[in-house]
């Protein structure tokens, strides 16, 4: 069973950074997906970045050039770094391990991050 938990969220101005880190545990395998959702209020969960363990990266129109998602396979951790947050980034954000081609699919509980002045 794998688990993943995320940790670095909170309040921040807009404007400014922020950095979350999740951690997965547990038996994974390669080729894997790990990626980063994100969930407003009142809207559904949408895909931020996702990074393969090969080192291909996807990232969201909306974010591009603000975010950075980075991964360290030896520890089985997956980051991403957020700049220039805006308001509309408020969000619960949502750490994903997926090899979807095999049906396998593991979700944080998820982590909150406001953009507010």
């Amino acid at each position: 069973q794998v688990q993943a938990v995320e940790s670095g969220g909170g309040l921040v101005q807009p404007g400014g950074s922020l950095s979350l880190s999740c951690a997965v545990s547990g038996s994974i395998f390669s080729p894997n997906v790990m990626a980063w959702y994100r969930q407003a209020p009142g809207k559904e969960r949408e895909m931020v970045a996702s990074m393969t363990s090969g080192g291909g990266t996807h990232y969201a129109d909306s974010v591009k050039g603000r975010f950075t998602i980075s991964r360290d396979n030896a520890k089985k951790m997956v980051y991403l770094q957020m700049n220039s947050l805006k308001p509309e980034d408020t969000a619960v954000y949502y750490c994903n391990y997926n090899r979807r081609w095999l049906r396998e699919e593991f979700w944080g509980q998820g982590t909150l991050v406001t953009v507010s002045s």
